[in-house]
This record gives C-alpha cells, sequence and structure tokens, in this order.
C-alpha cells in the first residue's frame, strides 16, 4: 500500500510527533513497507488454524504471593520514585465516584 507524506503526517500529528520532511519521507516508506507485509500475511490460509493465546504450552508461569516486612529503608526506597505520598503508602488520585 502506498503510504503518502500527506499520511506520514496526519500519523505524527495522531501521535503528537513534529517531524522534519526528511522524518516524513522515511516514516511513509517505512509505514508502507509494513502494511505491504501485513497484506501478505492477509493472504494466508489460516481456517484450519486454531486461535492461540501463546505459542508455548505455559500455564500460570506466576511465583505466590507472600507477605514479607520491609525495613524502614526499604519502605523509603519503594516509594522514592512515588510522586505523591501519603506516610508509608502511594496517594492516587481517586478514580471511584
Amino acid at each position: 500500500m502506498k503510504i503518502t507524506k500527506k499520511d506520514a503526517d496526519y500519523v505524527a500529528r495522531l501521535a503528537r510527533l513534529e517531524l522534519s520532511d526528511e522524518e516524513k519521507s522515511q516514516y511513509a516508506e517505512q509505514l508502507g513497507s509494513i502494511l505491504d507485509y501485513v497484506d501478505q500475511l492477509n493472504k494466508i490460509d489460516t481456517k484450519n488454524v486454531l486461535p492461540t493465546s501463546n505459542v508455548l504450552a505455559l500455564r500460570n508461569v506466576w511465583r505466590q504471593d507472600k507477605l514479607e516486612r520491609c525495613t524502614p529503608e526499604e519502605v523509603e526506597k519503594l516509594l522514592a520514585n512515588a510522586p505523591e505520598r501519603d506516610g508509608n503508602f502511594f496517594k492516587v488520585k481517586k478514580v471511584i465516584e
């Protein structure tokens, strides 16, 4: 599929990116290549392929949660990058009315 500089500019505006004319040309070419590849994939017959969510036969790979006490130094380290905190807790905006 042919992507024009105008199309690349439109996508850049949606993504809030400011691109030079050279970058718009480069991205238009790259986006066109991606869409050409997707078009090739669309031509593949997948009628007899079962839907999968993972190519590996994995079950739950998560570790069990376990409660552990933290030292005051560990708490400070954990909360060091919190935008806001209330004592030893992360402070977040209310999202439920």
